[in-house]
């Protein structure tokens, strides 16, 4: 009887597997009801823009989502929190999510196979249980998904998920997902190479990469695809040529085949501007992303740091308002400063204090370049005007140093 089930239990699976292929041909074929189109094109070395087109327009990211999920992935190996040969438990949660790779609850996955199953088949239930590990819960880990974005310069960016599964609340833009594609090459160089696997084995069953530009387009060696029905067909790639990377990105293609279309004409468009030295007078994409200096998650040695003292953090804010101008939050949004701190771990511990008397408020660890330093900023953001104003005088009754942030700052 048992062998019977499991024969069942294995046809289901197969032909589970045969609709998701169908669909997906089908789905690559034909054009779909592609959300809005936004696109940009970055010379990853110096920042320049090249094209763009709504890059600063809120889009659907699906599951370009997935490299914020790796970026925290390689940041946990790199501080030694994650193992690449590391057994993490697959959870009834993970094992649920639609599309991915064969697990089912209980059953365990390498942290090495859980990346290549997130990368190449963008497999929802890989990626789960990689934000399940870090985080310990898929919410938590979204939260701090999000936090990370915003350290990178990914101001515009709020995740939900560690997938990119539908969620009307999970937004980016394209100008972020280069930010991000960008900190990836530059942060994470020896994971990045993970991205141009064209295929790995899960269960001696091949798996290819469904990035198709690793293969259609010369230099091209990563980075994600993702898709949903309110998006569209979207891409980042990158590619160097004579020592030049180029990080595009494009939301919103009809079909696969369209999509790619037009991420071989942005390349080709990048590249010409670059050979022809068109590119010196191009705006520069954004400061860019600062190079990690601890800035993820805190590891046991940061977080036993002491936080400065309500004098410190006076001294402190007050250098960083001289160094460069506060980052405004988003348009209509107010905030709450609690303070600078020369450790990302002495903000994110009072934010982790705080986190009650503003629940509303999203907490954003924001970097500063202080000339010789880089200052934390601890704020609380998303507010109301009467919200942040009475968060702030709310701290003050309790002897906290706090100031309100309005949207022209």
């Amino acid at each position: 009887m048992k062998r019977t089930d499991m024969a069942k239990g294995r046809t289901l699976s197969a032909i589970v597997t045969i609709c998701f292929t169908l669909l997906f041909l089908v789905f690559a074929a034909a054009p779909a009801e592609a959300g809005p189109y936004s696109a940009i094109v970055v010379d990853a070395d110096t920042g320049r823009v090249l094209h763009a087109q709504d890059a600063d327009a809120p889009r659907y990211p699906a599951s370009l989502t997935k490299m914020m999920t790796l970026y925290m992935a390689f940041d946990a190996l790199k501080e030694g929190r994650l193992k690449m040969e590391q057994r993490l438990t697959v959870s009834q949660h993970a094992a649920a999510q639609p599309y991915g790779i064969a697990l089912r609850a209980g059953q365990t996955i390498t942290v090495r196979d859980a990346i290549l199953a997130s990368i190449t088949k963008s497999a929802n239930n890989a990626a789960t249980v990689l934000g399940e590990a870090i985080g310990g819960s898929e919410k938590q880990f979204a939260a701090m998904m999000t936090r990370r974005a915003h350290q990178l310069g990914m101001h515009n960016t709020v995740f939900q998920n560690a997938s990119g599964l539908p969620n009307t609340k999970q937004k980016s833009t394209a100008r972020d997902m280069a930010t991000l594609g960008i900190a990836l090459i530059k942060n994470h160089k020896p994971y990045y190479t993970y991205f141009s696997t064209a295929q790995f084995e899960w269960q001696d069953q091949p798996i290819r990469n469904h990035n198709h530009m690793l293969t259609r387009y010369e230099g091209a060696d990563g980075i994600k695809t993702g898709f949903i029905a309110a998006s569209g067909f979207n891409l980042v790639a990158s590619a160097k040529r004579d020592g030049r990377r180029i990080v595009a990105v494009v939301y919103g293609g009809t079909s696969v085949v369209a999509r790619d279309n037009r991420m071989i004409q942005l390349l080709d468009i990048g590249f010409d501007k670059i050979e022809n030295g068109s590119d010196s007078n191009a705006p520069l994409m954004v400061e860019g992303p600062k190079p990690n200096h601890g800035l993820g998650l805190i590891s046991s040695a940061e977080a036993a740091t002491p936080a400065p003292t309500s004098a410190k953090a006076r001294q402190i804010k007050k250098a960083t308002k001289a160094a460069a101008p506060a980052a405004n939050p988003p348009a209509g949004e107010w905030a709450v400063q609690l303070g600078a701190f020369k450790q990302a771990a002495a903000a994110e511990k009072l934010l982790d204090r705080l986190r009650n008397k503003a629940p509303e408020a999203e907490p954003l660890v924001d970097a500063v370049d202080a000339g010789k330093v880089t200052l934390y900023r601890a704020r609380l953001t998303g507010l109301t005007q009467t919200a942040a104003r009475q968060t702030c005088e709310q701290l003050k009754r309790e002897k906290m140093t706090c100031s309100v942030v309005s949207p022209d700052a």
